[in-house]
């Protein structure tokens, strides 16, 4: 006989039903109220100087333009934005059930919210420079924890790639697309480094873009190497993916070079190419929110352990992890927009993450996203010989 659900269990499977959808689209409205920070830091550096002209009256401000604009604006936007997603992060911290204050915090109160939104971005303009400036440098580390959780988050999806599309190397399955995509992977790796080379080697004195280029595909066929090495035998997608992921980093780092140089070519499109940089800039600043959003919403890559089963009252995703990932994006996008450096930041319009600081921040990047996926394919093999190791120095000698 079919069982009959009681209208009170159905009632409740609905608003749990309910409850989590509006969790779910409340992060879409996290991810605006980033993306808007994002212009409105933008703003404040370029033109804020022009439009808000009562500002140099303010005794924090003073009449110079670096301190509450330019490369002081972006900070102060950032750190606000910091103090709001701080907020959030500590009142929804340890929420795990649908029901109760703290998910509807998370998921509903918008018009209180926003009023906390909008105290929280104009409080860093009352504040010294002094304090200002020990943010950035407060910024600079959570910067480099940010891109720390972004490569986690990188390594969790290709994980998760190469599970679902490439095959049990015990089974007899084929796992055509698997194939594919890492064909697809290698091919655009390698003609990556080649189209680097062609727009960033414009003569054979670049010895540091020459440099920087070779050892990129290197890094590319040693993961390959070792992905295909018969105690590890990941298969090529997952090496695949990771090393177009590099060559993208490599392109990032050699896009961020300064402006100037004799191994520097403008693109252009048509006779102007100030659309060029506009287009560039909006797409780095999409970059930037999908960046912060993606790597929010993966709170299971920062989990110790993925076994645990949901039911319908659990939270689809970690609050806490959500916003403290915002929290540190918006130290991100402060040092892009300052590009790196407190004491002579590159401020010029429609410019971002540019000069030799972002170059080298990114290239550190890229390495460091080698070593650890390296590491992570070799670990396994490594761990399954030390107890091996252990047993066999036991049977050599025995305890009497």
């Amino acid at each position: 006989m079919a069982k009959i659900q009681s209208p009170e269990l159905c009632k409740d499977s609905g608003v749990h039903e309910a409850r989590k959808t509006q969790s779910l689209r409340a992060r879409y409205v996290y991810g605006l109220i980033f993306f808007a920070t994002n212009l409105l830091a933008w703003f404040i550096r370029d033109y804020g100087a022009k439009v808000f002209h009562g500002l140099h009256h303010n005794s924090v401000c003073g009449a110079g333009d670096s301190k509450c604009f330019q490369s002081g604006g972006v900070l102060r936007v950032s750190l606000g934005c910091f103090i709001f997603f701080w907020l959030m992060f500590a009142t929804t911290f340890g929420t795990r059930k649908l029901q109760g204050v703290r998910n509807s915090w998370h998921s509903g109160c918008w018009v209180l919210k926003f009023l906390v939104y909008a105290v929280s971005i104009a409080s860093p303009f009352a504040i010294p420079n002094i304090f200002i400036q020990l943010y950035g440098e407060i910024a600079r580390m959570g910067a480099g924890i940010f891109l720390i959780l972004q490569l986690i988050s990188m390594l969790h999806l290709i994980s998760w790639c190469n599970k679902r599309w490439m095959p049990d190397p015990r089974s007899n399955q084929c796992g055509l697309f698997g194939l594919f995509l890492s064909t697809v992977s290698f091919i655009a790796s390698f003609a990556g480094v080649a189209v680097l080379y062609i727009l960033y080697v414009p003569n054979s004195s670049c010895v540091f873009n020459i440099f920087t280029i070779i050892w990129t595909a290197i890094l590319v066929k040693i993961m390959m190497a070792v992905s295909l090495h018969s105690k590890v035998n990941e298969g090529l997608l997952s090496s695949g993916i990771m090393g177009s992921y590099i060559v993208f980093l490599c392109w990032s780092a050699l896009h961020s070079e300064p402006r100037t140089g004799k191994c520097y070519t403008e693109m252009k499109i048509g006779k102007d190419g100030n659309w060029a940089t506009i287009i560039s800039f909006i797409i780095a600043i999409c970059s930037i929110v999908m960046a912060t959003f993606s790597t929010g919403i993966d709170s299971r890559s920062f989990q110790f352990r993925n076994d645990e089963m949901q039911s319908e009252e659990d939270a689809p995703y970690s609050y806490e992890v959500f916003h403290i990932v915002f929290a540190v994006g918006a130290m991100y996008f402060a040092m892009l927009f300052i590009s790196w450096e407190l004491k002579h930041p590159i401020t010029k319009k429609w410019s971002i993450d540019v000069g030799w600081a972002s170059t080298w921040v990114k290239i550190m990047n890229e390495w460091l996203a080698a070593c650890i996926y390296v590491w992570r394919l070799v670990s396994p093999a490594l761990l399954r010989k030390q107890p091996t190791n252990d047993l066999e120095s036991v049977t050599r000698n025995p305890t009497l």
